[in-house]
């Protein structure tokens, strides 16, 4: 599809369930594996739910980004193809941007609306946020994913966190192994404190 056509705005209320279901099709059971990024070797269970999309909803400091493409009402009245959630990041919030939440249809992965997605995110955190740095938590074992964020720019850190093993709200782990860890992409030049010319 022309990622030309997609239009890009906040979530809201209305939206929630679409939402969740798209995230739940690009990540868990059998639907997702009409994609690249499923989990469904790695995790069952939930991917979110209501109350975790809310959540981000009722954040005033943040924002749940979705891409519509016109034309879609047949198959879907919202035209809802793809979504992702920015927000201060915990540990550094004057500094840093948080991305996750990152959802294309399956059928259109591969396409160049994930692309588009993160380049949108990526200019709000930049231009609107004025924050230098955007960073993402990706379970480490998801090699084709990480290749994915680092072919836009990001990089991986070494910094790991651990996978919150017996919190349903995060899936039903299929293995024992899993972590997350720390990718970062700096959008905006680090603030030059010596004058050209001053060495």
């Amino acid at each position: 599809m022309s990622t030309a056509a997609l239009h890009f705005r906040a979530a809201t209320a209305a939206d929630l369930d679409r939402l969740l279901a798209l995230v739940q099709s690009a990540y868990r059971g059998e639907s997702s594996r009409t994609g690249w990024t499923t989990e469904a070797d790695l995790l069952d269970g939930q991917r979110t739910d209501v109350a975790d999309l809310q959540a981000c909803l009722a954040r005033s400091d943040s924002m749940l980004l979705v891409a519509e493409r016109q034309g879609d009402v047949a198959t879907d009245p919202t035209g809802i193809v793809a979504c992702a959630y920015i927000a201060p990041d915990d540990d550094n919030p004057s500094e840093a941007a948080q991305f996750g939440m990152f959802a294309v249809r399956p059928q259109l992965q591969g396409s160049g609306v994930g692309k588009a997605v993160i380049e949108a995110a990526e200019r709000l955190v930049r231009d609107e946020w004025q924050l230098p740095l955007m960073r993402m938590s990706v379970i480490d074992v998801r090699e084709e994913l990480i290749g994915f964020y680092e072919r836009r720019g990001y990089r991986r850190t070494g910094i790991y966190k651990p996978f919150p093993y017996g919190d349903e709200r995060f899936g039903l782990p299929r293995r024992a192994d899993l972590r997350f860890e720390i990718l970062e992409k700096r959008l905006r030049a680090a603030p030059n404190t010596e004058a050209p010319g001053n060495e």
